[in-house]
């Protein structure tokens, strides 16, 4: 007679301790979790919402900082390598000032110099009243010991007649050369430099010109003005220098969400 009683079956060795029939135990770990990320029909993307609002603001603008973009702000905190490896995907780095509460990207340096990376990143040549104003404002900065970020304001005059002070003999038009430092606080203000207050006349020195502005590169424009202003550099109406494209201005972004506060 055949014996009919089943074998008996060893689990463990079979399934590895998991049960078939879970729908779940079935689907690999990261599997799930890239599914769990995905916002349209295709998504592949492995960065939740609030991450890949902080990679988009830190590509749109030049820094990315508590007071300017504060859910950004918090969601790179939160991801900082994951945003930083999506970052050098695309050769840039990503640099992270916990003290100034400030987030910013930079080119990436290739270590051979026969072959450089490619760039999503501009410089961008700055007119002479602008470059006046920066290390002004730099300055500015360095020589006020108030504690905590984006404390120390400017007046829309104070601006003016330093720039002034800059003002070659033979610069006659007064108007026209008022309306290019306009031109420079406006510019500086979507760069999110200068941050606006409820007086239209009065403006926040952002802290982040510290970083994005090291010493160096202050000491380096700084001899270029002295120079330009002797008649040893660019003509007065020239541009000055580029910045490096480490200080990518966010020209082309929307200006409407520049915060206002009081001052």
């Amino acid at each position: 007679m055949t014996d009919t009683t089943p074998a008996s079956v060893d689990e463990t060795d079979e399934f590895d301790g998991i049960d078939p029939f879970d729908d779940a135990a079935s689907v690999p770990e990261d599997d799930r979790d890239e599914s769990s990320f995905a916002l349209f029909e295709g998504d592949e993307g492995r960065l939740d919402d609030p991450q890949r609002r902080a990679l988009v603001a830190l590509l749109r603008h030049s820094y990315v900082s508590a007071r300017t973009h504060a859910d950004e702000w918090r969601a790179v905190l939160d991801a900082e390598h994951q945003l930083r490896s999506r970052l050098n995907d695309l050769f840039l780095e990503l640099h992270v000032d916990r003290d100034r509460e400030v987030a910013w990207k930079r080119q990436a340096r290739s270590e051979s110099q026969r072959r450089g990376f490619p760039t999503l990143l501009r410089d961008v040549p700055y007119t002479r009243e602008e470059t006046i104003v920066l290390v002004w404002l730099r300055m500015r900065l360095r020589a006020d010991g108030r504690p905590g970020p984006d404390q120390v304001v400017v007046d829309r005059s104070e601006i003016l007649a330093h720039v002034a002070g800059f003002r070659p003999a033979t610069a006659t038009d007064r108007t026209r050369d008022e309306g290019r430092v306009a031109k420079a606080v406006e510019r500086l203000v979507t760069a999110r430099v200068l941050l606006r207050t409820s007086d239209p006349d009065r403006f926040r020195i952002a802290s982040v010109v510290e970083v994005l502005l090291p010493l160096e590169r202050l000491l380096e424009l700084d001899t270029w003005l002295a120079s330009a202003t002797t008649g040893g550099g660019d003509a007065p109406d020239g541009p000055g220098p580029s910045l490096p494209a480490d200080l990518d201005l966010d020209l082309d972004a929307e200006t409407d969400d520049t915060e206002e506060e009081s001052a």
